[in-house]
C-alpha cells in the first residue's frame, strides 16, 4: 500500500465516533420527522385520564421514529466502517454494503414487530 493511499484511509475519528455521530444524527433527525408527521395526523380524542393526550402522542412518535432513525445511521456508518477497515479500500462498496445491511436489518425488525 502506497503512503497516498495510507494517508487517505487515516481520519481523525475512529469507527466507534463515526458510528455514534450517525446514531445521535439520525436520532435527531427522527424526532424532528416524528414532529412533523404527527402534526399531520389527526389529533386522538380526548381520553379520561390521559392529560394532554395530544402532547403524548406526539412524544410516543417522536420516539418511535427517532429511534428508528438512529437504528438506520448506526448500522449504516457502522458497517460502512467495519467493512471499510476489512476490505482495505475507500470506494462505494462499503457504503453499498452498509446500506444493504441497515435496510435489511430494519426491514426484519419491522416485519418481526408487525
Amino acid at each position: 500500500m502506497d503512503t497516498t493511499d495510507r494517508r487517505y484511509l487515516e481520519e481523525e475519528d475512529s469507527s466507534l465516533t463515526k458510528t455514534m455521530k450517525g446514531a445521535a444524527t439520525g436520532l435527531a433527525a427522527g424526532t424532528i420527522w416524528g414532529t412533523v408527521v404527527a402534526t399531520w395526523l389527526d389529533v386522538p380524542r380526548v381520553e379520561r385520564n390521559v392529560a394532554l393526550p395530544g402532547l403524548v402522542r406526539t412524544l410516543k412518535m417522536m420516539g418511535n421514529h427517532g429511534l428508528t432513525f438512529a437504528a438506520i445511521g448506526g448500522v449504516y456508518i457502522g458497517v460502512e466502517q467495519l467493512t471499510q477497515n476489512y476490505r482495505m479500500k475507500r470506494d462505494f462498496v462499503n457504503g453499498a454494503v452498509g446500506g444493504f445491511v441497515a435496510g435489511a436489518a430494519i426491514l426484519g425488525f419491522k416485519v418481526a414487530f408487525v
